[in-house]
Parts: structure tokens; sequence; C-alpha cells
């Protein structure tokens, strides 16, 4: 019973840290990625689709995505999709080859993607704390009812607290991971 609720809570501060990571893929550097791309829904026959489960998207080089439709007439629409997402890049269009060209960040560009970085880091860690928060939670419940004991309560509240701390070293590595990466010319 307590040892489910500590997997449990593992298991979900797991997840924040994963979730974290994927959602720090997404944030623009200097280098081009795939995943900068993942999020970018195109119009397909009436229903909208993922970018990769309409055009084949790979790296030319460190700085330039290359998109390719599987259907020449899907070039306008992920074209105008591009346009639309948030990415601030503008693609080149030459035939049915779409290129993504990152340009290189500024100094104060840096700075503010760093908070971001921060920002993200902090609601991951605030996401772990409310996981903790619930465990403790259900081992209260659990000595309001008498199945457990006051020293089962103790030693499981200190376990609950390592986890919750190891989740956080995690992120903050994780955060100066991406910090670093940001900040290297």
């Amino acid at each position: 019973m307590l040892n489910d609720i500590k997997n449990d809570a593992q298991t979900r501060m797991g997840k924040s840290i994963d979730s974290l990571k994927h959602d720090l893929l997404r944030l623009r550097t200097g280098r081009a990625s795939t995943a900068l791309v993942d999020g970018i829904k195109v119009p397909y026959y009436g229903s909208d689709m993922p970018l990769t489960q309409v055009a084949s998207v790979s790296l030319a080089d460190a700085r330039t995505i290359v998109i390719t439709p599987w259907e020449k007439q899907m070039v306008a629409p992920v074209e105008k999709a591009l346009m639309a997402s948030d990415l601030g890049i503008t693609p080149t269009t030459a035939g049915t080859v779409i290129r993504l060209n990152m340009p290189a960040l500024t100094e104060e560009r840096r700075r503010d993607l760093a908070k971001m970085v921060g920002h993200e880091g902090e609601n991951a860690k605030i996401a772990i704390r409310n996981v903790r928060r619930d465990a403790l939670q259900q081992v209260k419940d659990l000595l309001k009812e008498k199945l457990i004991t006051e020293d089962d309560d103790r030693r499981v509240d200190d376990e609950i607290q390592k986890l919750t701390d190891k989740a956080v070293k995690d992120v903050d590595a994780v955060v100066k991971a991406k910090e670093d990466e940001l900040m290297a010319i």
C-alpha cells in the first residue's frame, strides 16, 4: 500500500521531468532540430494533421530544416502553416522543397529564452511538489483510518521528500543544460 503510493509518486515525478525535456526540445536554440516543427498542424483533406504525417522533415545542416511534402499540392498549405506557427521563421520554398533557415540568436534573445527555460523549470518543480502533496495526503488519509502507524507515516514522508529532492535536482540539471546550450555561441 505504502510502496504503491511511493511508486506512483516516483512515476508521476518522472513524467513531469520527461514533459519538461519534451517542452524544451521545442524551444528554438541557434541550431536546427526537427522537434521544432513537431507541434505544427497542417490542413489535409478537411482535418488538421501533424506536419510529420504529410511531409518528410530532415536537417540539411546545423541551421537548416528541410521539409518535403509528399504531395505537390500540399506545398502551399504546409508553407502557410509554418508562417502561422510561433516559430518566427519565414520558410523559403524552391519547387516542392521548403527550407527553414535558423538565424543566429542575438544576445538579448538568448537571455529571453534562458528566462523561458527557467520558467518552464519552475513549472516542472511546481508539478513535482503537487505530486508530493498528493502522495503525503494519501499517507495522512491512511493514518487517519489507522491502516498505518505514525512511524510508517514519518518514514514514508521522509522517503517521499527524498524522491522530491532528487526530482528537483534532475529538473535543475535539465534547465542548466538547456541554458548552457542557449548561451553557447
